[in-house]
């Protein structure tokens, strides 16, 4: 389906992001899947054949511009551009300093910026591109204790709404993907963080995650993945400026 394709992932190297390009390369794409840790990428990429690995931090403006020109050069224009890379924490607002909201918003949401600003252009000379952020429920309807990283999930939506508008009547689309808690190792690392600052067990704050998802489970990686595929698909080119939920019910 996507023979001759060529997508860019970031966050490639684990969870979400690996499913994603692991699902577009079995469909014949050429996928960059990018990160800041270069032997997690080069795991990847051995194992599964059509992943290429690009070391590149999406805070850092230069390097996103230099990894995706060179991804470029190598396999040319990204025609489907995957926002995927970020960050998960909860802080309460009062304890939220500068730091902490900006390195928030540099991963999360500048980076899916930088990410699709230098992709735009090949999707614009091939006439022909898939623009999908990888946001959060929590950019849907906002999670308790977690106000910083709500906001970024919910920048990422306006980013792409904005974006479907400026493409619309083209056959370059723009949608966001709003995944609850999923089994990845950021949920893990959440566990632990919960029950610290809770003072509760780890099997609790699983069970306070698990409750939070409508269908009282954590979503697959591989639902996520799916996903995608279909809004790459030839089925979807009016599918634009959409959150899509999956998070096992009403948001």
């Amino acid at each position: 389906m996507l023979q001759g394709r060529h997508a860019l992932v970031t966050g490639g190297g684990t969870g979400i992001g690996l499913a994603i390009a692991q699902a577009l390369a079995a469909q014949g794409a050429k996928v960059t899947i990018a990160g800041r840790r270069a032997d997690v990428l080069d795991r990847a990429a051995a194992a599964t054949p059509g992943l290429f690995p690009l070391v590149m931090d999406v805070a850092d403006e230069g390097s996103v511009a230099t990894g995706i020109a060179s991804a470029i050069a190598a396999r040319g224009p990204v025609s489907i551009c995957i926002a995927n890379a970020g960050i998960a924490e909860g802080r309460a607002l009062t304890k939220t300093d500068m730091a902490f909201w900006r390195r928030m918003m540099a991963i999360n949401l500048d980076g899916a910026f930088l990410t699709i600003r230098e992709c735009l252009p090949g999707m614009k000379e091939t006439g022909w591109g898939r623009v999908i952020a990888i946001s959060s429920i929590a950019g849907v309807r906002g999670l308790k204790g977690a106000p910083a990283y709500s906001a970024s999930k919910h920048g990422m939506i306006g980013l792409i709404r904005a974006l479907s508008e400026d493409y619309l009547g083209t056959a370059i689309t723009c949608n966001a993907v709003c995944p609850a808690y999923t089994e990845t190792d950021i949920v893990t690392s959440n566990t632990t963080s919960i029950a610290a600052r809770a003072g509760i067990s780890a099997d609790k704050a699983l069970q306070l995650m698990l409750s939070a998802n409508r269908h009282g489970r954590l979503v697959a990686p591989s639902e996520v993945a799916e996903a995608v595929l279909w809004l790459c698909g030839p089925g979807s080119s009016s599918v634009n400026g959409q959150t899509i939920e999956i998070a096992g019910g009403q948001a």
